[in-house]
């Protein structure tokens, strides 16, 4: 559709807040150009007022037949159980998916360094049950000698990675990153075929662990959302009933959000609390239950698995006995501010090179992955930080050094400044690694990456402070502490920097408070998180701009309205609305035929279609959906071109015609022309319509969706964007793909010279 728009002038305001000035002389500004609505037309918007209706013509019919008594009880039983017993079956699947893939990525991330001698398949936490692993005798390297080792190290987490990117681009390449963008549009009334099927399914549960294992900086904690949403979607559709309803559809990829959530952290509750603050946008009560079902059902098949053999959900869960001290609270805030200046950080790089990636290397996916795989692996394996799967590293960085734990980093003679440098490396390592990986095409999460980084960085930070408690324990600062026991534990410093960078990268709150206090079992430690996490917040609302998944949102093109944020347009409708190209006369005496109905359907790619009286009078008459037109042509298939179509006359001019009078919606929604675009856009998230009339003085003047709003905004924002930063970013990610292409010309010739003596061999 043609727009009938001009923007002016923009003002942007503090914390998500937007105002927008604009007269209406034209047509939006170079719309075609602007990146943030390329990806609109691969989204199908869902119309929840349509849907709703027909859920409540449904129920009407339900309650009418158990008030006449035609339905019988058996059926009756199946209609109420039936949620449920999907909800079941939805967690047990998702349950036993995390499951597989818990056991199957520690065994691909142990035979990179060795393998068990008596049987094969077990990783090395299994092979070494009950010994000390620096000394387990069923545990073998590849090799007595170093370098050997190093090099099937690297060859193995190569040969992981560049599995998982051949089956991403060959199979389903929907399966690569997160998901959790794509999947906030889709609950939000945005369907994306293909995204949620059987497929990514499949691709993303053997991806992920390959991805995982090969010691990519990437997490499980957002692909675990995206399968397990695929598990609600592929299931829900095999049933008619859910497979039509819109609604019933939201409720299940809502509750399998939270499943996902639950099962990768072993949180129930958090799931729950994620899929309110993260996902929906739209969340009603009935869904909590149904959410915190699947998690629970989802949970317990994993524990029932217990795939750690040690009762834990994850590998990380570990409890604190100790508590903490008011003198601490200045470094909780030093953590929150880093946890912020982390989600800053990382999320304006990562969308640079995100952008880099998209212009550049689009071409060069699996070489991508697989150079950075090479780049990972080369030096993480001289770091113990980096070289342990992530959620090994964390157990051993959040552990309460006791008796029963031996390890360097709790030995009091081991020399502190080696094991300072170490952690403060392994957090810088790891923040450039998620920097540059998050985003490639393999199945990635960021989460488990940024809690690692902040736990380096949490652990790193305790042990200086407690090293100043070992020399000056006579200090007032500590008078209150016990003279017997611990006064300062540094694995609760790794603890709270881990949730200082969730909550950076995310930009959640109640929900990380939630994951970490159901990981650690220790209710003394949620005011420290509390404070960590309202420091961290405050920093991202000041500086930042939301988390990663809203603003790869907005960067990807994906058309998602923001509940939470605020929009002041000072505009009316007519900025935004479209002009209609094609409308249906009710009026007989321009009625069209079928031929020119029929030609007007294979031209035209619109969902729905206005009517109006006639062409000298356009005063609305109704709406209809191309889908039941087309419904209706069908049926009347044998009708001659030239019959008449009848769109709402009460006298028609042919006996024979093809009545569509009983699709006509005769009150569609409608709107004046002088509305301000703000109770405009208040109608579209709180009621969701997928289009609203634009009429003045009862005549049809336009039509509005969702998307317009979007595409208004976003053209707003792209006119008024500084473009002498965007001409300086372009000419540098220009120069640096040049000397990509030149290093990469000179490894060729290097290699054509030593393997064939022809420097141009693989040129």
């Amino acid at each position: 559709m043609s727009t009938v728009s001009e923007t002016e002038s923009f003002e942007a305001g503090n914390s998500g807040h937007h105002q927008f000035r604009s007269r209406t002389t034209g047509s939006w500004i170079n719309q075609d150009d602007i990146k943030q609505v390329k990806r609109f037309n691969d989204f199908r918007t869902i119309d929840w007022v349509e849907d709703e209706m027909d859920e409540h013509t449904k129920r009407l019919a339900k309650s009418k037949s158990i008030r006449n008594g035609t339905g019988s009880f058996r059926s009756r039983l199946i209609s109420s159980t039936q949620n449920w017993f999907l909800l079941a079956a939805m967690g047990i699947m998702i349950g036993l998916i995390a499951g597989a893939l818990n056991v199957i990525t520690a065994w691909l991330g142990s035979i990179r360094v060795g393998h068990c001698s008596g049987n094969f398949y077990l990783s090395k936490a299994f092979c070494c049950w009950g010994q000390d692993e620096e000394s387990c005798s069923g545990w073998s390297s590849w090799s007595t000698f170093g370098f050997l080792n190093y090099l099937i190290y690297v060859g193995i987490s190569l040969f992981l990675s560049f599995t998982a990117a051949i089956l991403v681009k060959t199979y389903a390449t929907s399966a690569a990153g997160s998901g959790i963008s794509e999947i906030k549009c889709i609950v939000s009334g945005f369907v994306m075929e293909g995204f949620l099927g059987w497929w990514t399914l499949l691709i993303k549960s053997i991806g992920l662990p390959l991805a995982i294992a090969s010691g990519l900086s990437v997490g499980k904690e957002g692909p675990s959302v995206h399968y397990a949403v695929c598990v609600g979607n592929s299931i829900a559709k095999l049933v008619r009933k859910y497979r039509r309803s819109a609604s019933k559809a939201r409720e299940f990829l809502t509750a399998t959000s939270a499943a996902g959530v639950a099962v990768a952290f072993g949180s129930p509750m958090g799931g729950v609390l994620f899929s309110i603050e993260e996902i929906s946008s739209v969340f009603q009560l009935s869904t909590i239950w149904k959410s915190y079902f699947c998690s629970l059902v989802a949970v317990t098949t994993l524990a029932a698995m217990n795939p750690f053999r040690t009762g834990q959900l994850v590998l990380f869960e570990v409890t604190y006995d100790t508590n903490w001290h008011y003198f601490e609270i200045p470094l909780y805030i030093v953590i929150g501010i880093f946890g912020g200046i982390y989600g800053i950080v990382v999320s304006k790089f990562n969308i640079r090179v995100v952008a880099f990636r998209k212009k550049y290397l689009a071409n060069f996916a699996v070489r991508e992955v697989f150079i950075l795989s090479l780049l990972t692996a080369s030096f993480s394996y001289f770091n113990e930080y980096l070289r342990l799967d992530m959620t090994e590293a964390m157990q051993i960085l959040f552990h309460e050094c006791d008796s029963n734990f031996s390890h360097p980093i709790c030995d009091p003679n081991s020399k502190k400044i080696p094991l300072l440098a170490s952690l403060i490396f392994a957090t810088v390592a790891r923040m450039g690694l998620t920097i540059i990986t998050y985003g490639c095409k393999v199945p990635a999460g960021i989460f488990v990456p940024s809690m690692a980084a902040g736990a380096t960085f949490g652990r790193a930070l305790g042990i200086i402070v407690d090293s100043y408690y070992q020399n000056h324990k006579d200090s007032f600062i500590f008078q209150n502490c016990s003279a017997t026991g611990r006064c300062i534990i540094p694995g609760t410093y790794a603890f709270l920097g881990a949730a200082a960078g969730l909550s950076g990268i995310t930009d959640l709150t109640v929900t990380v408070v939630i994951i970490m206090f159901e990981l650690t079992g220790a209710l003394r430690y949620i005011i420290p998180t509390m404070i960590v996490v309202a420091i961290t917040k405050s920093i991202n609302d000041k500086w930042g701009k939301g988390g990663i998944a809203d603003q790869m949102i907005k960067f990807n093109g994906l058309p998602h309205i923001d509940a939470k944020e605020e929009f002041t347009f000072d505009t009316t409708v007519e900025s935004a609305m479209s002009t209609v190209l094609v409308a249906f006369p009710s009026d007989p005496n321009e009625a069209i035929t079928v031929e020119q109905l029929k030609s007007t359907l294979s031209k035209t790619k619109f969902r729905g279609y206005p009517v109006i009286h006639s062409s000298t009078n356009p005063k609305i008459s109704g709406f209809v959906s191309r889908s039941e037109v087309e419904l209706v042509v069908k049926n009347y298939e044998g009708v001659s071109n030239d019959t008449l179509c009848n769109f709402g006359s009460t006298n028609p001019t042919s006996a024979s015609e093809v009545d569509f009078r009983s699709i006509l919606n005769r009150s569609p929604l409608t709107i004046n022309i002088d509305c301000p675009l703000e109770y405009v856009l208040e109608i579209f998230v709180k009621m969701g319509p997928r289009y609203i009339l634009v009429e003045h003085e009862g005549v049809l003047v336009g039509i509005i969706t969702r998307k317009d709003v979007l595409r208004y905004e976003y053209t707003l924002h792209s006119s008024h964007d500084v473009n002498a930063i965007q001409q300086s970013q372009e000419a540098f990610d220009a120069k640096a793909w040049e000397i990509m292409k030149y290093l990469g010309q000179g490894a060729k010739k290097n290699f054509g010279r030593l393997f064939y003596n022809d420097e141009n061999r693989f040129i």
